[in-house]
């Protein structure tokens, strides 16, 4: 076997294992700055990673399977586990009109998103993508939702360089708001957990406001990362009708992983799992999808970005107040 053959054989894996150092720095950088989640350390690092130019070349060849299998394979599983941070009893112990007002905010942020997102020309997937990571979970949504549509990496690094930034941006802004909007603590906790897109981004928030506000920003947050699931099948089943019409390649109609996804929630929900089994899990979620999150961060070309976003940038900062808003005034409601 030729020594090329050899080095096409083993360069995917190097490249994982790149994403899964970089995934260790990232748990490092947040051990030794709580306030920096480690999936937003990730994502920033594979942004940096992408701007070397010596690095250039092999990212875009030679490593490309390998972060491609990161950011879709190891994705997907990472959002399975997801569900089981999950319990449906956690959520139904929010009360209907809690749960009522952030199902609402997370439906007319998608929504609004996407219709400016097209009123301003973003082009393929951009709109759904932005909108899926300023709704629902941040980049997580975004890879997810990418998935189900088979978008284009180049589609999705312009999303989740926005939401990584608002989501960033965030944890200074939030708690700078906190007493001139007069919340509560708790009110806080529940504002921060309907309007920050990247659940570690709302932990790290939340937590400023102390513990009572931490729990229910938490289960606020969890509740939205739960309308993935319908948000994901809805959407592919609508682009599937218009591939169909269009007679173009058709998403599947829900998309495996969800499948997974809801039923680890299940399994959380029914199945009295010990805690190490939660907490291995946890590790185990993390870890997977802060590789896949280094290896959409690094298909990023901030220059690219610079030359071509500023559309994209106008939608995803006028999401970011959008859903703040909403988040807000369901606070009110609640």
């Amino acid at each position: 076997m030729t020594v090329p053959r050899v080095a096409r054989r083993l360069l995917p894996g190097v490249a994982v294992a790149a994403a899964a150092a970089a995934a260790a720095l990232a748990w490092l950088a947040h051990l030794a700055l709580p306030a920096v989640p480690v999936l937003t350390g990730a994502v920033a690092l594979g942004i940096v990673v992408g701007q070397v130019p010596a690095l250039r070349p092999a990212l875009g060849r030679q490593l490309a399977p390998g972060l491609r299998f990161a950011a879709r394979s190891l994705l997907r599983a990472g959002i399975v586990l997801l569900g089981l941070k999950l319990s449906l009893v956690d959520i139904a112990g929010l009360g209907w009109v809690t749960i009522a007002t952030t199902v609402a905010v997370v439906v007319l942020t998608f929504v609004g998103t996407i219709g400016l997102g097209r009123a301003l020309g973003l082009p393929g997937h951009q709109p759904v993508l932005v909108a899926s990571g300023f709704a629902i979970c941040g980049a997580s949504a975004i890879g997810a939702m990418g998935a189900a549509l088979r978008a284009r990496h180049e589609e999705q690094a312009v999303p989740v360089a926005l939401v990584t930034l608002c989501g960033t941006l965030a944890i200074a802004v939030l708690p700078a708001l906190w007493h001139p909007l007069g919340l509560s603590a708790t009110g806080f906790g529940h504002w921060v957990g309907a309007g920050v897109h990247d659940v570690g981004q709302v932990v790290a928030t939340a937590q400023l406001a102390g513990t009572a506000a931490l729990a229910v920003a938490v289960v606020v947050k969890l509740t939205r990362v739960l309308m993935l699931a319908p948000m994901v099948a809805i959407t592919a089943a609508i682009e599937r009708r218009r591939a169909s019409d269009a007679a173009g390649p058709r998403p599947t109609i829900v998309p495996l992983f969800i499948v997974g996804f809801l039923a680890a929630v299940l399994v959380n929900t029914f199945v009295p799992l010990p805690e190490w089994v939660l907490t291995g899990a946890d590790l185990v979620q993390t870890a997977l999808l802060a590789m896949a999150l280094f290896a959409l961060g690094a298909s990023i070309r901030v220059a690219a970005l610079v030359r071509t976003g500023w559309r994209a940038l106008v939608v995803g900062l006028t999401s970011w107040v959008l859903v703040a808003a909403l988040a807000h005034g369901a606070v009110l409601l609640g």
